[in-house]
């Protein structure tokens, strides 16, 4: 009964938090769907992302904090200042706001972690990053192959339903044209029973 209890507790405690917190999602609409699976059709974005030399399950660890120190300030954001006496201009960095999913796929040195950027900036007008290594990259709009799942965050799963997504595609005739993108959508502190985790492949029109 006790762990039953903590586990209300954890449940109750991640909902909250998750609510308080909600936070904007990549924009798509579904245009096939067969239980957990799906083809959706992707608005385009702005990723802020970075590549680390890791293996799979500690890569997001290691790249974690890099982009979360981008969008918390570490970043070459302006702001303007309206005419008073003096008149002064300095840098001040900007807070991005956090999105979902954070996303992951594999990269030639290793793996390619990133945070979608709020929908409201262009390439124009987002704050760079201090950090050389982040990255920002627009992605266009674009269909993928989708599979949900829950669970924790292993490689042995995410090879069990990539497996099956691309078992789903080859039956449906459905052709990649990139790579899977492991996409998480949750804390860490979330229990592992209410994480929403997906793989994304793109596919051709």
């Amino acid at each position: 009964m006790k762990n039953v209890g903590i586990i209300l507790v954890a449940i109750v405690f991640t909902l909250l938090v998750e609510n308080v917190m909600a936070v904007e999602e990549a924009k798509y609409t579904v245009s096939m769907k067969q239980d957990d699976l799906e083809i959706r059709e992707y608005e385009a974005s702005i990723v802020a992302e970075v590549v680390v030399n890791d293996d799979f399950e500690d890569a997001s660890g290691a790249a974690f904090r890099k982009l979360f120190n981008y969008i918390s300030g570490d970043n070459t954001g302006r702001n303007k200042i309206a005419m008073t006496a003096p008149v002064t201009q300095k840098a001040e960095p900007e807070k991005i706001a956090m999105t979902s999913p954070v996303g992951q796929r594999k990269a030639d040195q290793g793996w390619a972690v990133s945070f979608m950027m709020p929908a409201f900036y262009t390439m124009d007008t987002i704050p760079l990053p201090d950090d050389p290594n982040i990255v920002l990259r627009e992605i266009p709009a674009h269909r993928a192959a989708a599979i949900r799942y829950s669970g924790r965050w292993s490689e042995k799963s995410y090879k069990k339903h990539l497996s099956s997504l691309l078992e789903w595609m080859a039956s449906e005739n459905l052709l990649a044209v990139g790579e899977p993108v492991w996409a998480r959508y949750n804390a860490p502190f979330t229990p592992w029973f209410m994480r929403r985790n997906e793989i994304l492949i793109p596919i051709g029109s």
